[in-house]
């Protein structure tokens, strides 16, 4: 029986060299629970769902700030590194019992960034129309895809409260310290390393949302999410794929 990786607030450390660095701001989780068979077919080679304790497992719905990504551990890339983002995102474990986050998709507002991505690491970016605003401590998000594929649009407003100490089920989504992919179907992974994300409570005022039906769970956004927190942010750092 393989060894399941615990759960930790504690990024392991980052095999050098690092990649890139990047924040993560104002961000929103979004989760619904889905049987794993729902799912397993959309994982990598190698790589099947992780269940939380409640026998589920998740599907994510995430805008958030992208802010001064850059090379390496320091650099910063003006205006390209910063834009918008939302990503649908599964919960995996690979062979050796190692949890991490695959996506479905993932939409930016910077066309350049999606031209990039998808050349260079094989994940599904998609450009998009994106706003974001706070208002007396109510943040929305807005996306209309562009291009390619599906059309589909998102608006999701949250209304943030006061922080709070992680869940079982926070924990669960949030200590991920790797993204699994595959490249010529082959397994691999994208390790990052950064501080344990600050929660606070947060209520849903607005869910209209088409992302999630653009990559097959249509059912999902009409019914309330079971999952909701709101993160002011981290700083990332990301490291080389390498085989899982």
């Amino acid at each position: 029986m393989v060894d399941v990786e615990p759960l930790s607030s504690t990024a392991p450390a980052l095999r050098p060299p690092v990649l890139m660095n990047q924040d993560w701001r104002d961000l929103t989780f979004l989760h619904w629970a889905v049987e794993p068979d729902r799912v397993a077919h959309l994982m990598p080679p190698g790589v099947r769902p992780d269940v939380h304790d409640d026998g589920a497992t998740y599907v994510g719905l995430v805008p958030f700030r992208m802010v001064d990504a850059g090379p390496g551990r320091r650099a910063r890339v003006p205006w390209l590194g910063s834009f918008l983002e939302t990503n649908v995102r599964l919960y995996s474990r690979d062979a050796r019992g190692r949890r991490g986050v695959v996506f479905l998709s993932l939409d930016a507002d910077r066309l350049l960034v999606v031209l990039g991505a998808r050349a260079g690491f094989a994940v599904p970016y998609r450009w998009a129309r994106m706003s974001h605003a706070e208002v007396e401590g109510v943040h929305t998000y807005r996306a209309t895809l562009r291009w390619p594929g599906a059309r589909a649009s998102s608006e999701v407003s949250v209304r943030v409260g006061a922080a709070r100490e992680a869940t079982p089920l926070d924990h669960f989504v949030s200590e991920r310290w790797r993204l699994h992919t595959s490249v010529l179907r082959r397994p691999v992974a994208v390790h990052n390393t950064h501080e344990t994300w600050p929660l606070h409570d947060a209520e849903v005022v607005r869910l209209d949302d088409g992302l999630l039906g653009s990559v097959g769970f249509h059912d999902l956004a009409g019914r309330a999410p079971d999952h909701v927190a709101f993160s002011p942010g981290v700083h990332a750092q990301l490291g080389l794929p390498r085989p899982v």
